[in-house]
């Protein structure tokens, strides 16, 4: 791994590259996400700050446990700018995010059990099937598109309530 040294205080989108193991491509998506920001020489090259390393490992580790970019982004516009996430910042965070990850696991745990009693029946009826409908909620009030709001009925006009 190329070393940096500490009198470079900006780095190429090269250089964050192969320090951070991301991808060229994925850091020019973190920076039109709002993730990490660059600053543009006058040839027109990104120039990224030491700190974009940290705030790209931050990323990189909240993407592998399965928090989406929105919400990344969202933490992170929670720090001072230029501040990069520090240990104290990934514990709160972390800790906020836990509850979420562990609904997904067990709906991901529903999934799986329901998968296998799906590919044991083979029904893949639409009415029934436990993934597509589970425990037939919408069976008990309507019939057509699962995914098409109830239509309710417009209000009586002041004519017929009065009569």
């Amino acid at each position: 791994m190329p070393q940096i040294p500490e009198k470079i205080h900006e780095l190429t989108v090269g250089q964050l590259s192969a320090r951070s193991g991301a991808a060229v491509s994925a850091l020019h998506f973190y920076e039109s996400k709002g993730l990490i920001s660059s600053r543009r020489t006058a040839g027109n090259q990104r120039r990224y700050g030491r700190d974009a390393l940290r705030r790209v490992a931050f990323v990189r580790a909240a993407q592998r446990v399965g928090i989406p970019l929105a919400t990344i982004r969202d933490a992170l516009a929670e720090l001072p700018e230029e501040r990069t996430p520090n240990h104290e910042d990934w514990a709160r965070l972390s800790e906020a995010w836990r509850s979420e990850l562990d609904e997904r696991i067990k709906q991901l745990g529903r999934l799986r059990d329901h998968l296998s009693d799906c590919i044991g029946c083979g029904c893949l009826s639409l009415e029934t099937c436990v993934l597509s409908n589970p425990d037939d909620v919408f069976g008990e009030r309507m019939t057509g598109s699962r995914l098409l709001p109830e239509r309710r009925s417009a209000p009586e006009s002041k004519e017929k309530r009065s009569a």
